[in-house]
């Protein structure tokens, strides 16, 4: 069965790690209950920068952070679009401010994605 994923590639300070895993955790919880198929948040390990591009090239990654990698799942792109208007109207997550997050929003890199090979 295809499923369609939601992905993102952020830049986190350090120093915000914690922050960042207690909003992931409470952000995951939503999703999930909303109908998400599966949810993770994943900081990055042996992340390196190459010579023509990568992923700290990508979200222009600055001394003191690292690269979280993340991704939602879900069960076609309809079923996202449902499950993600009803994330955006949650309380818990509709009323945070842009400045209360533990990032810079300017360079999260978003994008929604049809599987294509799935064993």
């Amino acid at each position: 069965m295809a499923h369609y994923v939601d992905g993102f590639v952020i830049p986190i300070p350090k120093k915000n790690t914690a922050a960042y895993r207690k909003l992931a955790r409470k952000a995951g919880k939503v999703w999930m209950e909303h109908g998400a198929l599966a949810y993770f948040e994943c900081i990055g390990d042996d992340v390196k920068p190459g010579k023509h591009t990568s992923f700290p090239q990508a979200v222009k990654l600055k001394a003191g952070e690292v690269v979280w990698f993340s991704w939602i799942v879900f069960k076609s792109r309809r079923h996202r679009d449902t499950v993600n208007a009803k994330v955006l109207k949650d309380p818990r997550l509709a009323a945070m401010e842009p400045q209360a997050v533990p990032f810079d929003g300017k360079r999260l890199i978003y994008g929604g994605f049809k599987t294509m090979v799935e064993l």
